[in-house]
């Protein structure tokens, strides 16, 4: 399992401790993933996705997982992601026509 968020396509960043004496020896920045359920509204089922904290509050922030999504690139979003994209304007589309 990668260690990159399926929302932001936030992934591991490299980097370096550097000491009191200024040695600098190279380490690794990690996400901060967590595992979650979220709810569509749309397709009215959750989904469970592993996302990054920062993520997590920026679909809070607009509305759901369904507004993030359409606001979103694709370039960021894990495959899963944009099945789920396509999957809900499908269904919006869907609803629009009826």
């Amino acid at each position: 399992m990668a260690r990159r968020c399926e929302l932001s396509g936030k992934d591991v960043m490299s980097g370096n401790n550097v000491s009191h004496a200024n040695n600098k020896t190279r380490r690794r920045f990690l996400p901060n993933l967590v595992n979650v359920s979220l709810i569509s509204d749309t397709l009215g089922e959750s989904i469970k996705l592993r996302i990054s904290a920062h993520a997590l509050r920026s679909v809070e922030h607009r509305g759901g997982l369904d507004n993030y999504l359409m606001k979103a690139s694709d370039e960021g979003l894990s495959d899963k992601a944009r099945q789920l994209k396509v999957a809900i304007k499908r269904k919006q589309a869907e609803a629009a026509a009826a």
